[in-house]
This record gives C-alpha cells, structure tokens and sequence, in this order.
C-alpha cells in the first residue's frame, strides 16, 4: 500500500491516485502479456515471429527489478513450453514462479549473489542450439545485477569502479559505456555467446529509450568505444583512482589488444529482435489523464528530463512561484509533470536519492507559498539505497524543518536527505513496485 508522506488528506490522496495511475500503466506483467502470444505452436513476440518445432528450446534469462514480474506473465503465456530459465532481480524484488529461477543479488552496487548468477546464465545460453530460442527479460538495474567481469578483473574490482561512477554524477548512459568495456556479456556480447535466436522483451528506464543503454544492452549494437569509456572516466576524475586490472583493460581495449564490443552491422544481430515494452512517458501519459480526470489544468514539461537534481528542482521552484504569482505557463488548480533521471553528485556521506534530493532543493524554492506541492519519486520504489521511493514538500516544509530544529541546509550540503526526511514524515513509501522506468516529477498548486 503506498503512503504519501502529507498532512493534508485532499493533497495525499490525489498524488497517491496520480501515482499509482503511473505505476499500473508500467506493469511489467501486463506489458508481457499484451506483447507476447503463442497460438497453435507461432510464438509472437511484439511484431517478430517464431515457429516453433517440438525440439525447439525455449530458455529464458535476464535480470532488472522488473524482471520477476515479466517471468510471471512469460510463465502465463508460454506455459509448459518453456524449458528452463534465470533471471536476477534485486534483493527484495522477488516473485514466485515454477519454470524460471528467480536469483536475489545487489544493486547498484554488484555482489557475489550477482556474479554467481551470471556464470550460470552463461553456462546455460551455452547450451543452446541455432533451432532454440532464448528469451532475454531486462529492465533496469540489470547492469549491477549481472555482472560478469572481463577476464582479469576481480567483482571486487568491478565494485570499486561502480562506486566511483555513481559518486562522480556521471549519467547512467556514460556509466554503462563504461560497464559494457568491462564485461563478458553487456554491450551485445550476451548475444554473441549463443548461436540461438533471441528475443529480447525490454522495459526502459532510460532516457529516449535507447537499447544499447537500457541494462548495458547485452542484446543489441554497442556504438561506444573503448576510447569514449576512457574518456569518460577521465572526465569525472575517476580515472586516477581505478583498480590497476581495470586501467590495464582500458589500455589493451584502447591499443586494439582487446576486442571491441559487437556494433551494428554484425552478422549476429540478424538473429536478434529487440521488442520495448514500456517507458518513462507511458506513465507520464496515465498521470496527465488522471490529473485531468480530477479537473487539473495540466502541462508536461517533458519525459527527458536530465542534470543535477537540485538544479531541476530550482526549476520546479521557479514555475511555482510563476504560476502563483501570474498564473503561468499554467492556473491553478494545475498539475506539472516531468519524467525522466536526474543525477547527484555525492559530496558526503549522508544518505538519500536523487527523487529525495530533488525534494529537499525544491522545499527551499516554494517556501511560503499557499497550496503547493513538489514531489520526486521513483518508480521502482526504491530511491538510490534507501528503502522509501521518495518525498514531497510545500511551501510549509522549510518552517516545519525550521520548529523541528532540522537543518535543511545542511541536509542538503551533506547529500542526507533520507534522515531528514523520516524525521519529517516527508517520505512516499511503496515497497518494490515490480516495475521501473525512471522518475517521475510533480508539482501541484491547486
């Protein structure tokens, strides 16, 4: 059951109906079954089809916080066809199924649960012939939840640099250039270690969709390079503090010593189909249809959005104020949405979330203001480490901080939004939801 960290029931009860409506228009499970159908031995699979003799394998892999609802309804509608399979989700995200294994490991950083899990899918792919078929699920968080370190790089390793990339605010598609030049299956090479045909049945959390990105695409084209990887960690200042096998890897990727991942154009991806099932702006599109159920004026501003979260948030903070003060670009009662994935860059060692941060910088921005509220929330239900899926303010939080003998300011500084937070009873708390496909952003003045 979600809560909604207000005080005010009329204003809790709309943004829960306004972010449930989100979340039930990504369902994973019904995503699955609307794309895939088998009738009378034709496997359909989006719009690609499959003809399936009685010897033909179907093994199913893959991994991200949604990907144990996608094994469900895979189960619903392959049934007994299906053969056996293993997908990892993160801790607590697990869902009973009777065909597909279902592994727990960590995210975002990878762990040994991660690591074992996939040395057995490799072995598994392994077993199958060009005649079989292997059904790939991904969702995000499955770069952290499969990792299969290049040869010479420890996990240990593997970790160390995942830590150092989600600290420096780099995107989510420079840390997965990043991760694919150090991997045995991401940037297409899952692909590349089975002769078999694949389908691959995606949902994104990433911005624009882009396939290559989306889980460190382990099915499809790579269009970055080893020398763009390298780049990319010289740009964040990370590139003095890496594991030495890791700088040894990016020198042999970089010298050409080292294959570089399959790209576009390669004989293998002729075999391949790569079928999106759902994405940031289905659920910005279900909450505008809410919003405006509810009598709203509404304005989208867009499905990609990027940058620091604080910076986004003096965004938000602008438009209220404009929309209190001259009614514009919207009047009230008005709903403004936003999705997309902003970034933090960790300067200390408290605890929180971009979707938490984006909330703590925008209560500093609508302080004052009569009847409005900013929230920041993540779809999966879980924001960065933390166990809540975000936190709305208005324009009394500041105050309230303030008689509460919390410092704001300092929460912010030191990146802590989370204790302040829970202290507060600010926080939006779901649980795993099933689904991810990054956040979403709202500002109400009603």
């Amino acid at each position: 059951m979600m809560q909604v960290g207000v005080s005010q029931p009329g204003a809790r009860a709309l943004l829960t109906r306004l972010f449930q409506a989100g979340l039930q228009a990504v369902d994973p499970y019904e995503a699955v079954c609307r794309q895939v159908h088998l009738r009378r031995g034709r496997l359909t699979i989006g719009s690609q089809h499959y003809s399936l003799q009685k010897q033909t394998r179907i093994v199913v892999v893959g991994a991200g916080k949604a990907s144990g609802r996608m094994a469900q309804a895979l189960e619903r509608q392959l049934g007994a066809r299906i053969d056996t399979g293993l997908v990892v989700v993160k801790y607590g995200h697990g869902a009973p199924t009777k065909k597909i294994g279902i592994v727990e490991a960590g995210h975002p950083v990878p762990d040994a649960a991660g690591l074992q899990a996939s040395r057995m899918i490799m072995a598994l792919i392994g077993t199958l012939k060009p005649d079989d078929l292997l059904i790939v699920l991904l969702s995000g968080g499955a770069s952290s939840l499969l990792p299969a370190p290049a040869p010479g790089i420890s996990l240990r390793d593997k970790q160390q640099t995942t830590k150092l990339l989600l600290r420096s605010g780099a995107t989510i598609q420079e840390m997965n250039a990043v991760r694919k030049h150090l991997s045995r299956m991401k940037g297409g090479q899952l692909a590349a270690a089975t002769p078999a045909r694949v389908a691959s049945v995606i949902l994104s959390d990433v911005i624009g969709n882009d396939l290559g990105t989306i889980g460190s695409g382990p099915t499809a084209p790579d269009p970055t390079t080893f020398h763009e990887a390298w780049t990319i960690l010289e740009r964040y200042g990370v590139s003095t503090r890496l594991p030495a096998s890791v700088r040894r890897r990016m020198e042999a990727g970089i010298s050409k010593s080292v294959a570089e991942t399959p790209k576009a154009g390669a004989a293998l991806f002729r075999r391949v189909h790569n079928v999106l099932i759902g994405d940031n702006e289905a659920a910005v599109d279900a909450v505008v249809q809410v919003a405006k159920g509810q009598g709203l004026q509404t304005l989208v501003l867009s499905t990609t959005v990027t940058g620091e979260a604080r910076e986004i948030a003096k965004l938000f903070g602008a438009m209220a104020r404009e929309i209190v003060a001259h009614g514009r670009p919207v009047r009230r009662p008005c709903c403004v949405i936003a999705g997309g994935e902003t970034t933090v860059t960790v300067r200390s060692q408290g605890q929180g979330g971009r979707a938490q941060e984006f909330a703590l910088a925008a209560a500093l921005e609508i302080a004052g203001l009569p009847k409005v509220w900013v929230s920041g929330f993540a779809t999966d239900g879980t924001d960065g480490p933390t166990s809540v899926a975000g936190a709305v303010v208005n324009g009394e939080t500041v105050a309230r901080a303030r008689r509460g003998k919390l410092n704001l300011f300092r929460a912010l500084q030191e990146n802590d939004a989370y204790p302040f937070f829970k202290k507060l009873n600010g926080h939006i708390v779901t649980g795993p939801t099933g689904t991810n496909v990054n956040d979403l952003y709202l500002l109400l003045a009603l």
